[in-house]
C-alpha cells in the first residue's frame, strides 16, 4: 500500500478544495494559503515527487489544521520516502515514524465525518496505518491489533476487516482467536464466498482437512453455478487423497469419490474447464491405483488420458484464438 492513483487523489483533492472554497467567503488567509498549498502538493504528488509534496502538505497544514484530508497524503508522501532496505536508519525510520502520526490523525479526523468521501480515506488512513505496522515496515502487531478492531466497530459487515485481524492473530499464534475472527467475518456477511475460502486456508494451514472442505463445501452451497467453487473441492479431496499416506485405502477411495463429484459438478456447469478436465484426469489415475481389477484400472488410465488430450486440445485451441 504505497500511494494512490491519479484518478483517486484527483477526486479526493477536488473534495477538500470544494469544502475549503465553502469557506472562503471568510476570506481568512490561513484557508486561502492552505487551499493553495493543497493544490501544489497534489500536483507534486501525482508527478511522484513526494519529498516536494510532503513539503507542501505541510505547509497547507500549518495554515488549516482543519484540513483533514491533507494528512493522510501527508502521511503517505512519507511513506513512500520509507525504504525498506534501510530499515535501522534513523533518518529512513523516522520517515515511516512520520507517516504513522499523519495517518493517526487523518483517521480521528476523517473517520467521524459525515461526509462518505471522508469516512472513505478515513478507512484507507486505517488500512494503510495497519500496513505501516507490517513486518516489512514497523513490525509492530501489538499496535496493528487495536487499529483493526477499530475498523471492525466503524465497518462491522466488512468481512476484510476481520481478516486482517485473523491475520495478526494467526501469525501471533493465537490461532483460537485467529478462528473466532474468521467465524465473526462469516458470521457478519454470511452471503459473501470470501469469507468460506478465508475459513478453508486457515483450517487448511492448521491440518484440519474435514473444516477445511466443510468450508469449501459451504462456499460452493453459496455459488452453485460457479464452476470454480465445485473445482477447488475437487483439488482439495485429490491433493489429499495423493499426499496422505496415513490414510486407509477406504479413505483414500472415499476421497477420491468425492473429488469425482466435485469436478463433474464443475464440468457439468462449464464442459471446456481446462483445469476440471486436467484434475479429473488425475483423480481416475488415483481410482485407477485404488482399483484391484487390472482391466478395470486399464479403462481408468485410458479414460485419462482421453481428457488429458481433450485438455491439451482446448489450450492449443485458446493459444490460437487468443493468439497468445
Amino acid at each position: 500500500m504505497r500511494s494512490l492513483s491519479g484518478a483517486s487523489l484527483a477526486f479526493v483533492a477536488t473534495l477538500a478544495l470544494g469544502s475549503l472554497a465553502s469557506t472562503a467567503g471568510c476570506t481568512k488567509v490561513g484557508e486561502l494559503t492552505a487551499m493553495k498549498s493543497f493544490k501544489a502538493a497534489n500536483q507534486q504528488y501525482q508527478a511522484q515527487d513526494y519529498k516536494k509534496a510532503a513539503a507542501l502538505y505541510e505547509e497547507a497544514v500549518a495554515a488549516n489544521p482543519n484540513l483533514a484530508q491533507a494528512y493522510f497524503f501527508l502521511g503517505n508522501s512519507y511513506d513512500n520516502q520509507y525504504k525498506p532496505s534501510k530499515k535501522g536508519e534513523p533518518d529512513n525510520d523516522k520517515l515511516l515514524e512520520t507517516a504513522v502520526s499523519n495517518y493517526q490523525t487523518a483517521a480521528e479526523k476523517l473517520s467521524a465525518s459525515a461526509d462518505p468521501a471522508d469516512k472513505k480515506l478515513g478507512k484507507l488512513s486505517l488500512e494503510y496505518l495497519v500496513a505501516s505496522y507490517g513486518t516489512d515496515k514497523l513490525n509492530d502487531p501489538a499496535k496493528a491489533e487495536p487499529v483493526v478492531q477499530k475498523m471492525i466497530q466503524l465497518e462491522p459487515g466488512e468481512p476484510s476487516n476481520y481478516f486482517a485481524l485473523a491475520k495478526i492473530y494467526e501469525d501471533a499464534g493465537a490461532y483460537d482467536a485467529a478462528e473466532n475472527m474468521l467465524v465473526n467475518a462469516k458470521q457478519a456477511k454470511p452471503s459473501d464466498p470470501t469469507v468460506y475460502m478465508q475459513l478453508a486456508g486457515y483450517y487448511n494451514r492448521q491440518g484440519h482437512f474435514d473444516k477445511t472442505m466443510e468450508a469449501l463445501t459451504e462456499r460452493a452451497a453459496k455459488e452453485p453455478n460457479n464452476p470454480e467453487a465445485f473445482y477447488t473441492i475437487a483439488t482439495y479431496y485429490w491433493d489429499e487423497a495423493y499426499r496422505d499416506f496415513k490414510l486407509k485405502e477406504a479413505e483414500k477411495k472415499d476421497f477420491v469419490n468425492k473429488g469425482m463429484e466435485a469436478v463433474d459438478r464443475a464440468l457439468q456447469i462449464k464442459a471446456d474447464y481446462i483445469e476440471a478436465l486436467v484434475y479429473k484426469g488425475l483423480l481416475l489415475r488415483l481410482q485407477a491405483n485404488l482399483e484391484k481389477d487390472h482391466d478395470k484400472a486399464m479403462a481408468l488410465v485410458k479414460q485419462a488420458e482421453q481428457l488429458s488430450d481433450q485438455a491439451n486440445q482446448l489450450r492449443k485451441a485458446k493459444t490460437a484464438s487468443t493468439g497468445n
